[in-house]
């Protein structure tokens, strides 16, 4: 990560998945059940990762998502060699694995993410002056 690019204070549970690429327990992440219209962004920099409209229901215990916003997600071979790391393309986050070929959505993609690695930003509503 350059000097160029910020970034944010971690809670020793956010270091442990972010930066030592832990997992969160399943069906525990604050955003496993939220629908909330806005964009994900990564909890380490601030970058935009993905948008709620690409986020769907997989039933697996974590966020899911079937695109990422163009350029912000890296793909990279997992240790265990089997799985998709994905990691934020700005600074390296740990964002969890993507799968491919499940059949969940048009897509057939599953960017399955932890939620302590992103936060939640709302869209801004439209006020009756803005156009």
């Amino acid at each position: 990560m350059s000097d160029s690019q910020q970034q944010r204070k971690l809670s020793a549970e956010e270091e442990q998945i972010i930066v030592y690429k832990d997992t969160e327990m399943p069906f525990t992440g604050k955003y496993n059940t939220f629908w909330g219209k806005g964009t994900y962004i990564c909890k380490r920099c601030g970058a935009k990762l993905y948008r709620s409209e690409h986020k769907f229901e997989a039933d697996c215990g974590w966020p899911s998502f079937d695109e990422e916003i163009p350029g912000a997600v890296k793909r990279l071979p997992d240790p265990d060699g089997i799985r998709v790391e994905i990691e934020c393309a700005n600074c390296g986050a740990h964002l969890g694995h993507v799968f491919t070929g499940e059949h969940l959505t048009q897509r057939n993609t599953r960017h399955c993410v932890n939620s302590l690695s992103m936060e939640f930003i709302p869209d801004k509503p439209v006020s009756s002056g803005e156009q």
